[in-house]
């Protein structure tokens, strides 16, 4: 099962990374359109300088998801010292990102979604990519929290069921081993019975045999 639910959750990240090259694709047209025309937008991109694009996300994700538990494990060291180190926007949220994909040995969805609730209190701070990313994941971590508890709750359910049965059809085997323990008893007792009263039933004819005809 949990093979499975692996497999399932790099397939989500796979599609939420195509999801997202497509969104920011038409968050850019959308922008230039916009430009084009005249129009100001309200976007975050244009207030805050300096901004990362969303593709440097998207590529650490996509490394994190197709490498090898060295590639891995070699991402997770390097985002998570830069979040350490200088702590700001990108680097949390880099951070945050590694931490939610799923298939590598740290992932830890409590952590990041901690982190992404955190990045989300202050929007100010995020660009209009970097906003919908830590939605997306903050959502698909909440929902793999959510999915986790409940397969804990049926194992647990199933872990409970079959103690219940263990100890049900130990105490069905109790009952028939007294069962058996008492037909030994009185399989014995009938044996003592009839061997005494085998026993009797010679002394009796004995006694009739030694006594004279005439009595």
């Amino acid at each position: 099962m949990r093979d499975g639910l692996m497999t399932t959750m790099t397939k989500s990240v796979a599609l939420t990374v195509v999801s997202m090259v497509a969104m920011v694709s038409l968050t850019a047209c959308e922008s230039t359109s916009n430009w084009l025309k005249g129009r100001k937008t309200a976007e975050a991109d244009s207030i805050i300088l300096g901004a990362p694009e969303a593709n440097i996300y998207l590529s650490d994700m996509y490394a994190l998801v197709n490498g090898d538990p060295a590639t891995q494990a070699e991402i997770y060291a390097d985002t998570k010292s830069r979040a350490q180190l200088t702590p700001d926007t990108m680097t949390k949220l880099r951070f945050a990102l590694v931490l939610a994909a799923p298939g590598h040995a740290e992932t830890n969805e409590l952590e990041a979604q901690s982190l992404f609730r955190e990045l989300l209190s202050r929007p100010e701070l995020m660009s209009s990519a970097e906003t919908a990313l830590a939605t997306i994941h903050l959502q698909e971590v909440e929902q793999r929290l959510v999915l986790r508890s409940e397969i804990e709750r049926i194992r647990s359910a199933s872990s409970r069921a079959a103690s219940s049965s263990s100890t049900e059809d130990a105490a069905i085997a109790q009952r028939i081993a007294t069962v058996e323990a008492d037909n030994r008893r009185l399989r014995q007792s009938l044996a003592e019975a009839e061997s005494k009263l085998e026993a009797i039933t010679n002394i009796e004819r004995s006694i009739r045999g030694e006594q004279p005809e005439g009595n």
